[in-house]
């Protein structure tokens, strides 16, 4: 396991449709989503196992779901983690919608 010397920074990755969590400059781990109008719709979260068990998939998750209510979209949570995240954190219950099989059958086309 790798121990971070300072504090995790997530960054927005628009080019690879993804939120990025860094620890000390290296990639840590990601939570990807597309863009429906004005729904962000996550469908993938995935921390590098060295860096498993220190909560960083939280911080990932809540500063992405931070940016999204900064930015005036709404959450759509297809990936399990951000929809189990939401489950315990209902501060941005106002910004969710459900998981439709509408948006499961776009979400498919689009990552064809």
């Amino acid at each position: 396991m790798t121990k971070p010397t300072a504090a995790p920074v997530v960054e927005r990755a628009d080019h690879r449709n993804r939120y990025e969590i860094l620890v000390d400059g290296r990639l840590a781990g990601f939570t990807e989503y597309r863009d429906r109008d004005q729904q962000r719709v996550f469908f993938h979260t995935e921390i590098d196992e060295a860096y498993a068990g220190q909560g960083l998939a939280s911080v990932l998750v809540r500063e992405a779901l931070t940016d999204v209510r900064n930015a005036g979209k709404r959450i759509v949570p297809v990936c399990p983690y951000v929809a189990k995240y939401l489950q315990s954190h209902d501060d941005f219950t106002d910004i969710t919608d459900p998981v439709t099989s509408e948006i499961r059958h776009w979400l498919g086309g689009v990552l064809r």
